[in-house]
């Protein structure tokens, strides 16, 4: 297993230990993904981990495999079973030999599979704090996952696609010079790191 695999294997489980909190009572609450409510999130997380496991198992054309998956009355075991399925793909031999197509960010490009994992890796690190934020949880990660994690977030792309309702990432906020390395991440992608949220009863 690559250094990017298992790093991604354990953001999946720590964003793993914060769905585990979450039942069908508070999937109406709001999060910082813009108009996405937590089960929007969680269906919009779920789909993309298949999503990006059929890409690393070699899928190219079908794009219906990265459709959002409602979690219905077991987001935990939902989720669950969608991270156990992309961490078992991408820790097949030949996933980290095989261009990843990955048609949310270029239709007619395949990845590089430590690019691609990479992606992932962020994707999951920030959502995972969406999640653990909207639940009323401040979530902490270790140093070396954000370490490992910011050079990927200051490469991703700015420009309109950031001002879609339904975009994934907004737009950048300011980076104070003092900002935390987790703030950093988080205002880069359009976050703000003191997003208030309701806890949860």
């Amino acid at each position: 297993m690559t250094d990017i695999q298992e790093l991604d294997a354990r953001v999946l489980r720590i964003t793993g230990s914060f769905v585990d909190r979450v039942d069908v009572t508070v999937l109406d609450l709001p999060t910082p993904c813009g108009a996405w409510t937590l089960g929007q999130l969680l269906a919009h997380m779920v789909g993309q981990n298949h999503g990006f496991a059929a890409a690393a198992r070699g899928e190219t054309r079908d794009r219906g495999v990265w459709d959002d998956r409602p979690v219905g009355t077991d987001p935990a075991g939902v989720f669950a079973a969608s991270a156990a399925d992309v961490t078992a793909a991408f820790a097949e031999n030949a996933a980290t030999e095989r261009g990843f197509w990955l048609p949310e960010i270029h239709d007619t490009v395949l990845f590089p599979a430590t690019r691609a994992i990479g992606f992932h890796f962020l994707d999951y690190l920030v959502h995972g704090w969406d999640v653990a934020v909207s639940i009323g949880a401040r979530p902490r990660f270790d140093p070396d996952l954000l370490a490992a994690v910011l050079p990927i977030a200051e490469q991703v792309p700015t420009g309109p696609a950031r001002e879609r309702p339904n975009a994934a990432f907004r737009p950048a906020l300011a980076v104070p010079t003092d900002a935390t390395p987790l703030d950093r991440v988080l205002r880069l992608l359009g976050r703000d790191p003191n997003w208030p949220a309701r806890p949860v009863a």
